[in-house]
């Protein structure tokens, strides 16, 4: 009987101190679990301290080590595509190299898929282990917008982490997408997913390339791909303005009747005029962000750039 096989992708971004502990401990569990044969697929993004170098070395010890290596940093979202491009097993899980995602919950999540009628096991955590006060409050807010505004199911402190068969895997990536978002698309896919709630460690090494900036505009990625809800709300601000002036003319026009037109308050229509126009150009830079997302798909670039795959080392090393 041919036994299954599980692919763990793992994008890494600068993840030199990780990458050996984690190596360690996932071939720890491959060894544990011997009814399954695994690869374990990284996906270097654009590193540029010795990440590449730590992963080369680990696949001349051990043929399951797959690579891909970007010809620039492309994003995480790019690397875990590629990862589903490129994995071959009948059942991928996605995980971080930080061990935020402990490689041991493996052989938990592959027996329950196996065993129950499940597409799915994904992880969620409302641990939120180093995270700042204000980063919480962000993350909160986040998830009851978007629970909101979106048609998707957003379960609040969804990880990445994932077990995942192969049919929903290639229902992801029929989603060709540039301006992607995963959370968004794993929901929009749908499946039979088991959410599993534990406690995420903190990172055993180096340091989150997530800084406020890039979950900023993460969280934008994930309103725009996944909501109209922006625009609705611009065309409804238009639409009470337009009533608020046409209220504030005909009280113009009947003051002037009985009490005449006094010359004044230049600046209070000042203070209107800059905050119409301020509004204006909110609702402006809203629309913009639609259309860029159109230009963007529209350019139909592709999602990453591939430098050196582990067939180019084979034949480097001929």
């Amino acid at each position: 009987m041919k036994k299954s096989k599980i692919s763990i992708v793992v994008p890494c971004y600068n993840e030199e101190e990780s990458l050996p502990i984690f190596y360690k401990r996932i071939n720890q569990v491959s060894k544990k679990m011997k009814m399954v044969d695994f690869e374990f697929l990284f996906i270097d993004d654009g590193s540029i301290d010795q990440t590449l170098n730590q992963i080369q070395e680990m696949r001349k010890k051990d043929p399951r080590v797959r690579y891909i290596s970007f010809s620039r940093n492309f994003g995480k979202e790019a690397g875990m595509f590629a990862g589903l491009e490129y994995s071959t097993g009948d059942y991928v899980a996605i995980m971080d190299a930080d061990l935020q995602d402990p490689p041991e919950m493996i052989e938990k999540m592959y027996e329950e898929i196996t065993t129950l009628e499940y597409d799915c096991i994904a992880l969620r955590t409302n641990s939120h282990v180093g995270y700042s006060f204000f980063r919480k409050i962000f993350t909160k807010c986040w998830y009851l917008l978007i629970s909101k505004i979106s048609s998707m199911q957003q379960i609040p402190g969804a990880r990445d982490f994932r077990l995942m068969k192969r049919k929903m895997v290639d229902a992801i990536l029929s989603m060709r997408e540039y301006n992607r978002y995963s959370k968004g698309i794993f929901s929009f896919v749908g499946f039979h997913t088991k959410w599993i709630e534990y406690e995420a460690p903190e990172r055993i090494a180096g340091k989150t390339k997530w800084n406020f900036w890039k979950l900023f505009r993460y969280a934008i990625e994930g309103i725009v791909s996944f909501s109209t809800a922006p625009l609705i709300f611009s065309a409804f601000v238009g639409v009470l303005f337009c009533f608020f002036a046409f209220i504030a003319i005909l009280f113009i026009i009947i003051k002037t009747l009985l009490w005449g037109d006094p010359v004044g308050g230049w600046p209070s229509l000042a203070c209107i005029i800059m905050f119409v126009s301020g509004i204006q150009l909110l609702f402006m830079g809203i629309i913009g962000m639609y259309l860029s997302k159109i230009y963007m798909e529209i350019k139909n670039r592709p999602h990453y750039i591939v430098k050196e795959t582990e067939k180019d080392l084979e034949i480097k090393s001929c």
